[in-house]
C-alpha cells in the first residue's frame, strides 16, 4: 500500500472507490469494444481507454488495488470472450501495472504520467502479445509486434494525457490524497 494515500482513506472509503473505479474500467472496456468493432483498428490493437481508470487507482490506492481491478477486468474479459481472452487480458495488465508502479516509484520526479502511459502501453501489449505466444505453443504472434509497438505509443500518449487532464477534478473528488503524490509528476 501507499502510506502517502492511504493512511487517510478509511476502509470503506477505500472498498468504495475500488468499486467504483472497477465499475468505471468494465464500462469503458466495454465501450472500448463497441467502438473497436466499427474502427478499422488491425487485430489486436485497443485504444486501452479502461486503463485510466485503472492508472488512477494505482495513483490513489497504489498497485494492490490497481491489481484487483485488473483481475476485475479480466475476469469480465473471460466471461464475455472466453478463457484465452481472459488470459492475455490479464497477462498484459499486470504487466502493464508492474511497469508502471516501478517508473512511478524510480522515476517519479523525472518521467510525467504521459511518459509512464506510454511505456505501460507498451508493455501491456507486450505482455498480451507473450501470453498469446505462451498459449499458441508459436511465435507466431509476433508478426503483430511492430504494430503493437506503435499502437502503445499511440494509445499510451492519449491515455496518459487523458490522466493529466482528468487528475486535478479526480484529486478534486478524494482530498484524501495528498498533492505531493501527483504533484512530483508536476502535471506533465
Amino acid at each position: 500500500m501507499n502510506k502517502h494515500t492511504n493512511e487517510k482513506i478509511s476502509p470503506a472509503k477505500r472498498a468504495a472507490l475500488v468499486g467504483m473505479l472497477a465499475a468505471v474500467t468494465l464500462a469503458l472496456s466495454f465501450i472500448e469494444r463497441l467502438l473497436c468493432a466499427s474502427l478499422p483498428l488491425p487485430p489486436g490493437v485497443r485504444p486501452g481507454i479502461s486503463n485510466i481508470a485503472v492508472m488512477f487507482a494505482a495513483v490513489a490506492l497504489g498497485l494492490p488495488f490497481a491489481m484487483g481491478i485488473i483481475v476485475i477486468k479480466a475476469g469480465f474479459v473471460f466471461l464475455i470472450s472466453g478463457a484465452y481472452a481472459g488470459i492475455i487480458s490479464l497477462s498484459g495488465g499486470v504487466l502493464s501495472a508492474l511497469g508502471f508502479w516501478a517508473l512511478r516509484r524510480f522515476c517519479g520526479k523525472k518521467l510525467s504520467y504521459t511518459g509512464i502511459s506510454v511505456v505501460s502501453a507498451v508493455l501491456h501489449n507486450a505482455g498480451q502479445l507473450a501470453a498469446a505466444s505462451l498459449l499458441v505453443g508459436s511465435a507466431l504472434y509476433l508478426w503483430m509486434a511492430p504494430v503493437l509497438l506503435l499502437s502503445g505509443v499511440v494509445f499510451g500518449l492519449v491515455t496518459g494525457l487523458t490522466l493529466n487532464a482528468v487528475l486535478p477534478s479526480l484529486l478534486k473528488i478524494l482530498p484524501h490524497i495528498r498533492k505531493s503524490e501527483t504533484s512530483e509528476n508536476g502535471g506533465r
